[in-house]
């Protein structure tokens, strides 16, 4: 079994930050990114836009400069940094990692924590 825990969400305002971190326990053999989605009331789930990598297959456009992924590979733990945040912030983040839960797993199974809520308004 495979656990995704998020924690760091809260209310904000804005301009204000806050650091989201999503901890990966369980059986884990191999991990090959962690990243972090979020979903905002009424929209898809969307990759958050970063500047940097931290073990992530993608960075997207916006948000770079604001919002800075690391990772701690030691402690199977990925951090998101999001300075400066604004209202079209307010969402649902999640964690998503791709792992192999066992030596001999086929493939890198697709993994999500349960979401911490993040509120951007004055």
């Amino acid at each position: 079994q495979v656990q995704l825990v998020e924690s760091g969400g809260g209310l904000v305002q804005p301009g204000g930050s806050l650091r989201l971190s999503c901890a990966a326990s369980g059986s884990i053999f191999s991990i090959y990114v962690m990243t972090w989605y979020r979903q905002a009331p009424g929209k898809q789930r969307e990759l958050v836009p970063t500047g940097t990598s931290g073990g992530t297959t993608n960075a997207a456009d916006s948000g770079k400069g604001r919002f800075t992924l690391s990772r701690d590979y030691a402690k199977n733990t990925v951090y998101l940094e999001m300075n400066n945040l604004k209202p079209e912030d307010t969402a649902v983040y999640y964690c998503n990692a791709k792992i192999k839960p066992y030596y001999n797993s086929p493939t890198f199974g697709d993994y999500w924590g349960q979401g911490t809520q993040v509120t951007v308004s004055s």
